[in-house]
């Protein structure tokens, strides 16, 4: 802009000229000010490549056994029988460890936790959990949904679904509204149906930065 003789270049110009003190602040190179469609452009680039989303599957199964409850998501659900493993035999955890490690390529949990490895037995599965969650912080990527289907008749899964949630969340460090725990039966068909054990498949949603 031209005032008479006097050009300001920019807005700190100006206010300089109207005796507005301005001062100098650490800035950002991507924090620009667009003015030009070259300057737009540049920000079309940068919000196209500012993340990117990867999704991961995971899948568990495990056959019910001798017990009096059963661990799913962390929390300890009464049942007529337990379930059968080399760990705490978490099928709701161990789908989603297996979803996580497969949005960032990092094989499955057996890979991690050898079942031949006595030092994981009778382990709780928050461990295997938490440790996929670091794993996927140091190739920086943030957890941002999970999704979990329990295949079961038996136990009922609605009444400890809250619970579930809020343990998964607290595992994965974020928001209970980040994470969706669900139930389905198999209307009486195959393994599940017949009362033989749980599976457990899950999806999670990974993003990139």
């Amino acid at each position: 802009r031209r005032d008479g003789n006097t050009s300001y270049t920019d807005d700190v110009a100006v206010g300089a000229a109207a005796g507005i003190d301005a001062s100098v602040v650490p800035g950002d190179d991507d924090n620009f000010k667009i003015t030009s469609a070259e300057d737009l452009m540049r920000a079309t680039r940068l919000l196209a490549g500012a993340s990117e989303y990867r999704t991961g599957q995971g899948f568990d199964v495990h056959r019910f056994g001798p017990g009096d409850h059963v661990m799913l998501c962390g929390v300890k659900v009464p049942h007529s029988h337990g379930l059968l493993g080399h760990s705490d035999a978490d099928a709701g955890l161990h789908a989603i460890t297996d979803a996580i490690l497969g949005a960032i390529a990092q094989g499955d949990i057996g890979k991690h936790f050898p079942p031949s490895d006595p030092q994981w037995k009778g382990a709780s599965s928050d461990v295997f959990l938490a440790h996929a969650s670091r794993l996927a912080r140091e190739a920086g990527a943030e957890v941002t949904h999970v999704d979990l289907t329990l295949i079961c008749e038996k136990p009922k899964i609605g009444p400890h679904a809250e619970a579930m949630r809020a343990r998964i969340s607290d595992i994965l460090r974020i928001g209970p509204e980040r994470v969706s725990v669900k139930a389905t039966t198999t209307e009486g068909l195959g393994f599940t149906g017949r009362g033989e054990g749980i599976a457990a498949q899950a999806a999670a949603t990974l993003r990139f930065r």
